[in-house]
């Protein structure tokens, strides 16, 4: 029989560090509240929470590896907003940013939620945020009970990425 491994999924512990862009504000703080309100709602402490804000999408993976650098948090999460314009500029930011923070956790072995939306229009980010910013947080907090979980059944084999090897 196929063993499955289900971790304790719990925010109770965990330190979390939020990104999140400045541009298209009134989506970006709907994603933040939500975020925020779910974290706390699955016991992540107030305490526990750094958040942080940078001027666009393409300014997140930069912030997060900076976070990801200290050794001090369980996991991340990324926030914004790409709304489609009329130029090619909206393709080479949405995919540019889920490139960095994808390589961020990747690079740091850090699980990183990522709920910058990248929408047709202001409309459908309003629609989405409250949603997603809420399913980030849980995202957040059970990749790192997964990491945590897996690390103590492997006996601390889940190795940390070394700085000179990973790239």
């Amino acid at each position: 029989m196929i063993e499955q491994f289900k971790p304790l999924i719990s925010g109770d512990a965990l330190r979390i560090g939020i990104v999140q862009a400045r541009f298209n504000t009134d989506i970006c703080e709907g994603l933040y509240q939500a975020c925020v309100s779910e974290l706390l709602a699955q016991g992540v402490a107030e305490d526990d929470i750094l958040y942080i804000t940078v001027p666009g999408a393409l300014e997140v993976p930069l912030a997060l590896q900076m976070l990801a650098q200290t050794e001090e948090f369980d996991a991340l999460i990324a926030l914004g907003a790409v709304v489609r314009g009329e130029t090619y500029h909206f393709e080479l930011v949405a995919n540019e940013s889920g490139a960095g923070i994808t390589k961020v956790g990747l690079d740091f072995n850090m699980p990183i939620a990522n709920a910058i939306l990248t929408t047709e229009n202001d409309e459908q980010a309003l629609v989405r945020m409250a949603v997603k910013g809420a399913e980030a947080a849980r995202v957040a907090i059970e990749m790192a009970c997964l990491y945590e979980g897996l690390d103590a059944l492997m006996g601390g084999g889940v190795e940390e990425v070394d700085e000179h090897t990973s790239h």
